[in-house]
């Protein structure tokens, strides 16, 4: 037993540095030589659409993500109920949306679009105060607990919303109004609609935005010096509870915006999709490197590729396993994902 471990811990050593990023490299070229090039040069139209699918699915989980590597590089916690709070961030535009006025069939124009912005940012507002509310109710008291006591309480929120959500909107499925014209552009033989353009220039635009904020503010720097040393960032007279609260603010009005684009570009969700969608979305935060905003966002749009090839090439009920697959991969290999955690080694 001792070998084995000593053995798995000289191979993660090994792997943590270039040596990994190269071996990544190689097996994904391995997979797209041996798997993907026959079919994409069989039908490259085909290929193109599943590519164009698989961005605008990753793109959805990279806004996820961010939540997810924001609040575990800071007070690293598994924040199992960020999936559901994506599922809520849908749930509560729907009557914004009717509120103003919108309805499905209304031609597409600058009103419109100026309004679904409003309506989004008054969702990422509302997600964003829900969730400095369970970061204080239900994480804050155990922030000096076993981190077993504060992550199986993380499940049980997840749960309470989902509950809150299903009376709500009971357990069919519930649709979205769908807003934005379906025009569709042909490119090279596949097609790219009106819709994909939207959600990968959204999900871009975020996360560039959240980048800046995070490198060039005084917060977004508070909120580094805090996941990297919390005592010593309260030492230099850093607010930490100001901080995690904002960073709660930020992963959660993020994962409401995806879940309005998610809503745009769907049209349907369930009340709990959002626990397997956070799943997914959190194998593409380590993926990435936990804690890592650009990794995350990578991460995203790798396990979106993942499951549009899998759905599309193999069997859908497989892609569960890719991605999982995935994820035990780079915990037991490479825990600190493609780019490198951001947190400190404790």
């Amino acid at each position: 037993m001792a070998t084995v471990a000593a053995a798995l811990k000289g191979t993660r050593t090994a792997l943590r540095g270039a040596l990994g990023s190269w071996l990544f490299v190689g097996g994904v070229a391995v997979v797209v030589i041996f798997l993907l090039l026959p079919k994409a040069v069989a039908d490259p139209s085909s290929f193109l659409q599943i590519v164009i699918y698989g961005t605008a699915d990753g793109a959805i989980f990279a806004l996820i993500a961010l939540g997810y590597t924001m609040v575990y590089g800071i007070i690293e916690l598994i924040n199992f109920a960020h999936g559901d709070i994506f599922t809520l961030g849908y749930f509560i535009a729907i009557p914004l949306i009717g509120a103003f006025g919108l309805s499905e069939g209304r031609s597409f124009s600058v009103a419109v679009v100026l309004i679904l912005v409003l309506v989004t940012a008054i969702v990422m507002i509302i997600d964003g105060g829900i969730n400095i509310a369970i970061e204080r109710i239900a994480y804050r008291p155990l922030r000096s607990a076993p981190r077993l006591a504060i992550l199986i309480t993380a499940v049980g929120v997840s749960f309470i919303l989902e509950g809150v959500m299903y009376v709500w909107r009971g357990a069919n499925n519930v649709h979205f109004p769908d807003l934005l014209p379906n025009t569709r552009f042909a490119l090279f033989g596949a097609s790219l609609s009106i819709k994909d353009l939207i959600v990968i220039g959204s999900a871009g635009i975020l996360v560039t935005l959240l980048n800046i904020f995070t490198t060039q503010s005084k917060l977004g720097k508070a909120m580094r010096a805090t996941a990297q040393d919390r005592e010593a960032a309260q030492l230099m007279g850093i607010n930490i509870n100001r901080t995690i609260a904002a960073t709660f603010f930020i992963g959660a009005a993020l994962a409401a915006a995806g879940g309005i684009i998610f809503g745009l570009y769907f049209n349907n969700i369930r009340f709990d999709e959002g626990f397997v969608a956070g799943l997914f979305a959190f194998t593409a935060a380590v993926f990435g490197g936990i804690g890592n905003i650009q990794g995350a966002a990578l991460g995203g749009l790798f396990i979106g590729l993942v499951q549009a090839f899998s759905n599309a090439y193999f069997q859908a009920a497989l892609t569960d396993v890719w991605v999982f697959a995935i994820l035990i991969l780079v915990l037991v290999f490479r825990p600190s994902g493609l780019l490198g955690m951001q947190v400190p080694e404790k």
